[in-house]
């Protein structure tokens, strides 16, 4: 289902090559006042084109809202927003029609639909998908931050080179603000040079490489969230799922936590300022699926593009013969640098759904 949220009801529809793409959200209260300059920034932070690490098919990604805002304030309407595709060479998927690309939804996608899916840049499978799902994060954390709620991420590493991890117990408001403006996150902005590098040399042997996004919510309460299969954790997760080339999340310490003991893992609790908070924070700020009212902190692994340039075995869906591809148009050597602000969306996605239910 291309729908998400209990509450807040987020549906994504369009394909990467149609006329547009878009989304409607409902469940927004009225009387938010939306500022649109941030919003923009937002969009112009996952938008393509603009870097070397990304694809070239430039889009303006401008989107254009039906419903829901009045002289910039929600109405309590369903928010429905349109972005034209403008930029499309279906004429580079020609062969993809037949030949499934490694690492990419094609066959699965042929073998659901019975091969009436649009093949065509991924269609509704694409990273391109993710621009609506921005524009709706981009208001929802609007909404969030009336309420003190920040989230940013940056990122973690690409390739071998890493990044610093956010300090999971003390995350400074300042540092969340910066990086939540900036097209390449990085908290140790001295390695970006190599970073660049890593993605330079992968696009250089016609090839790509992946990374991991990490991302902090901080201003929410204690109390949030339920046990079982109403956690945070698995709602955050859900919507981590949903952006295209994610393949893992972990919260906190995560798999790391598997290598200590309890002593080491568990986070001892003291009052600072009247208040019961952690020393520590190996939980990510999540307890029994509930916050503890420590910053939320989780990290999501990013595949490499499975659309590269070098030959790859795959088989035909017209003779089932095995073939060999080499893959045609322009695609990201990296990801990574234009999914910080998306996780960063979702995630806004997943806690205000999860707020609006506490209400």
């Amino acid at each position: 289902m291309s729908y998400y949220g209990n509450n807040l009801k987020l549906t994504v529809f369009g394909e990467s090559h149609g006329e547009a793409i878009g989304m409607t959200l409902a469940g927004i209260p009225s009387g938010h006042k939306i500022d649109m300059d941030g919003v923009l920034l937002q969009m112009a932070r996952r938008a393509p084109g603009k870097d070397p690490t990304a694809t070239p098919r430039l889009e303006k990604d401008l989107p254009s809202v039906k419903s829901g805002l009045l002289d910039g304030v929600t109405t309590g309407a369903p928010i429905a927003c349109l972005i034209e595709n403008t930029n499309t060479r279906s004429s580079d998927y020609g062969n993809i029609l037949e030949l499934p690309r490694p690492g990419h939804s094609d066959y699965t996608a042929f073998v659901k639909y019975g091969g009436c899916n649009d093949i065509r840049g991924g269609g509704h499978f694409s990273g391109r998908l993710t621009a609506p799902i921005v524009f709706a994060g981009a208001v929802v954390r609007q909404i969030l931050e009336e309420q003190g709620v920040k989230i940013a991420a940056h990122i973690a590493s690409i390739g071998k080179v890493e990044d610093k991890l956010f300090d999971p117990a003390n995350i400074p408001v300042e540092l969340l603000d910066r990086l939540s403006r900036e097209s390449f996150a990085l908290i140790d902005r001295s390695v970006e040079g190599e970073m660049r590098a890593e993605i330079e040399a992968a696009k250089s042997e016609n090839d790509s490489v992946g990374g991991v996004i990490e991302c902090a919510v901080t201003g929410l309460p204690a109390g949030l969230g339920g046990p079982l299969f109403d956690g945070l954790e698995g709602e955050i997760a859900k919507a981590v799922f949903g952006v295209p080339a994610v393949k893992g999340v972990e919260f906190g310490l995560g798999f790391k936590a598997a290598s200590v003991r309890g002593s080491e893992n568990n986070d001892s609790f003291v009052t600072r300022d009247g208040k019961i908070v952690t020393e520590t924070n190996n939980c990510g700020g999540i307890l029994g699926g509930i916050t503890d009212g420590m910053p939320v902190v989780f990290r999501a692994a990013i595949k490499p593009t499975p659309s590269i340039s070098k030959p790859q075995k795959t088989v035909s869906l017209v003779t089932g013969a095995e073939s060999e591809l080499v893959v045609k148009g322009r695609h990201d050597p990296c990801i990574v640098p234009r999914a910080v602000s998306v996780i960063e969306a979702v995630a806004a996605i997943a806690v205000f759904d999860m707020m609006l239910g506490a209400k």
